[in-house]
């Protein structure tokens, strides 16, 4: 078991972000670039996390507001800030990566787990990805389902397909899990 912490994104994280996004998608053609990457986060600060642990910087997951059966295109950033009364009943979780060093140990589905509590307690209704690399596999078992009649920007590639997960309604009273604590991840 690793000791984790899920926080909020803040500034002096952006080196790292990039490196390991860079690193996560280069090869591909889909790294976006610190200016994009920045713009996803400017539009929804409230729903961009790191995970920590005892050896610092482990991953991010980046997600905003989105229109249901749409999503950002890579090659563009965010116009601004995405305006407390546009929010939408989706949140798309527009990247998700976990440091070479902590893969296969479940802290990617940690860090959706918090992520499905906030756009709960957000009143989201669901939530959306886009599978790049063969990623399909990993998200169905998570319950998204693809929606490949979706048309998606051509940043993404030809394989690229959109998927959906509905949420549960939040409880009454209920507040996102804990930012901070252990697990096995």
């Amino acid at each position: 078991m690793i000791a984790t912490r899920i926080r909020l994104l803040q500034e002096d994280d952006w080196d790292e972000l990039v490196a390991l996004e860079e690193r996560s998608y280069s090869a591909s053609g889909l790294s976006e670039g610190r200016e994009a990457l920045r713009s996803r986060h400017r539009a929804s600060p409230s729903t961009c996390f790191v995970l920590e642990h005892p050896g610092g910087f482990g991953g991010y997951l980046l997600a905003l507001p989105y229109p249901l059966f749409r999503c950002p295109d890579l090659s563009l950033a965010e116009p601004g800030a995405v305006p407390d009364g546009d929010r939408g009943s989706n949140l798309h979780v527009h990247d998700v990566a976990i440091t070479e060093e902590l893969r296969g140990r479940g802290l990617a589905g940690r860090m959706m787990r918090h992520v499905y509590d906030v756009a709960s307690a957000a009143g989201h209704r669901t939530v959306s990805v886009v599978a790049v690399l063969g990623a399909q596999a990993v998200w169905g078992p998570l319950g998204f389902r693809a929606r490949p009649e979706i048309g998606l920007p051509a940043s993404y590639g030809a394989e690229a397909v959109y998927m959906v997960k509905p949420l549960e309604p939040a409880a009454a009273g209920s507040t996102p899990g804990s930012l901070t604590g252990a697990g096995p991840g």
